[in-house]
Formats: structure tokens, sequence, C-alpha cells
């Protein structure tokens, strides 16, 4: 799907925005599971398994910053990742073999709905070699005022920053990084149905949502099969033994096979650890350890 200018384009900034990468009717039927999932959390009082929940949640006006795990919800999230576009443009990127780390629809609630904080989704999950991405599909337009993605352009070539404030892992850069460039950012917006995609070692975040719309976007965290996770992250997979962990990684292949020579690669590696008090979502990281809001001084 991707033409020899976008992926030359991705090798030299580390993103991609692509418009239109699923039809109006997947679209359609991704909307509709979502807004019956956000509907069902009408009754939930604390975050848990499926949901983060956002500040002033209450059932007549239900506020989430996450559904977690969305093709674990339904499993029409999984289908798309494995049989469409988006498919097609994961294998043009990562090779014939690839699998599922996470998944996540963050849904920004109108009038404030949080800010992720300047960031490397490497510094949360580091692996053998750095063939790894994220997709973001956008749900509904995005425009500047309702906390679209942002990237630095480049910044997956250099160094892995320290994510770390008070002495834990943060899941967040200091504003006063030398190398956090803030005037080199590239504001993500676009229709709905087009879709982000950032490098692993891209350096990225979002600012609050003060629209008042909904910022509902579906992020998948895929990884080439030969990138093997290192122990120290606190991906569920880490705890499973052995066994199944093979059963798991079953579950979690999008297309082609396992891989059990993993590509081992000179790559930057800092382990997110000490983790932070509260290490449930990004959002819980980075407010638990005390991060300084980047987007305060934007």
């Amino acid at each position: 799907m991707l033409t020899s200018a976008q992926q030359a384009f991705y090798a030299e900034n580390g993103y991609l925005m692509i418009e239109n990468a699923v039809t109006q009717a997947e679209l359609d039927r991704l909307r509709a599971i979502t807004d019956a999932l956000i509907d069902a959390s009408r009754d939930v009082r604390d975050s848990d398994d499926v949901y983060d929940l956002d500040t002033g949640h209450s059932a007549s006006a239900p506020r989430l910053t996450r559904i977690k795990i969305p093709h674990r919800q339904d499993p029409f999230y999984w289908e798309l990742l494995r049989n469409s576009q988006i498919t097609e443009v994961l294998t043009d990127l990562l090779g014939p073999d690839t699998t599922i780390l996470t998944s996540k629809l963050n849904t920004k609630a109108p009038g404030g709905g949080a800010a992720v904080e300047w960031h490397q989704d490497w510094a949360f999950y580091p692996h053998t070699n750095d063939t790894l991405l994220a997709f973001g599909l956008m749900l509904e337009d995005v425009g500047e005022d309702n906390g679209p993605l942002m990237v630095i352009p480049g910044s997956h070539k250099g160094p892995l920053l320290d994510h770390s404030v008070n002495g834990v892992f943060a899941g967040a850069v200091s504003p006063d990084d030398p190398e956090f460039d803030f005037d080199r950012a590239v504001t993500l917006t676009g229709k709905a149905g087009s879709m982000t995609v950032h490098h692993v070692r891209l350096l990225h975040g979002s600012a609050p949502n003060v629209s008042d719309r909904a910022r509902k976007i579906l992020f998948y965290e895929c990884a080439a099969a030969d990138a093997w996770p290192i122990l120290g992250s606190n991906a569920y997979f880490h705890a499973l033994g052995q066994a199944r962990f093979w059963d798991d990684l079953q579950d979690r292949m999008i297309t082609g096979s396992p891989c059990l020579t993993p590509r081992m690669e000179a790559v930057p590696v800092r382990m997110p650890l000490p983790p932070a008090p509260d290490a449930s979502s990004i959002f819980r990281t980075q407010a638990s350890a005390g991060v300084r809001s980047a987007f305060a001084k934007a």
C-alpha cells in the first residue's frame, strides 16, 4: 500500500499520516462499537480492566481517558488490524511476521481531557531491536484544539531521553532536557479515517482537549516478530511463565509466524525502573511520578 516515497519519509522522519486508512463502512462500525463501550461505562465508578475514567465521570456524562485493550473488548478491532489496509501498512514497514504488544482507545473527553506528556514509547518497553511502531486511527475529525498527536521529526534517530522524575520511571521527558526541542514539533491533524504512524523511538505527546468534541483515537502498538521484549517493563506477558507466554504469543500474532531467533541490534536501552507509585496507565504513571507538564510552557 505504501509508496516508496512514503517509506522513505517514514525512515527519515519517523512518522507518517495516511488518509482514508479504513473504508467508510469500517469507520461506521468502529464508531458504533466504540460509542456502545463508552455508554456501558456509565455505571462504572472506578477505573478497571476495561476503562480509565477521567475526572468528572458520571452516569449522566461519561468521561474517559481510555478504553483498555479494545481488541480484546470487541473482535472487530482485532479483525481490522489483521485484514484491512492497515495490515498492508503494517507489513510494508515491519515485514511479513508481526505481533501486537497492546492496543488502546484514547477517548480524550471535551473541555480538558488529559494531556499525554512527551515521551518515547521505547522507554516503556525496550526490545532486542527497534522495529516497532504505533498506529493511531482517528475515529472522529481531529483538529488543533482537541489534543492531536504531536511529534518531533527525526527524533527516532537520536538518543533515548531520560524518562525519570523523583527517582522513578515517570514515562515522560523533562521540558528542560536539552535534547527536547519543542520548537520542532509537528501537529498531526486529520479527518476521521486518517491514521498516524510513529516509530517506537519517536518523541511525541498530545496537549489537553480544550474543544467541545471528544478526541477518539484507536492505537495499536506492534512489533516485528524478531523483536523480542526485554524483561523489566510492566507488560503483562512478562509474568506469564514460559508455557503461558508461548500460548499468549500465538494469540498476539497479527501476520506470519513467531520468530525464535531474536534479532539483536545495538539500540539504546534504559530499563523503566523503579516503577512510579501508580504504573497502571501512562496517565497515572506520569501523574503519580510528579511529572511537570511541557504543555504548560508551550
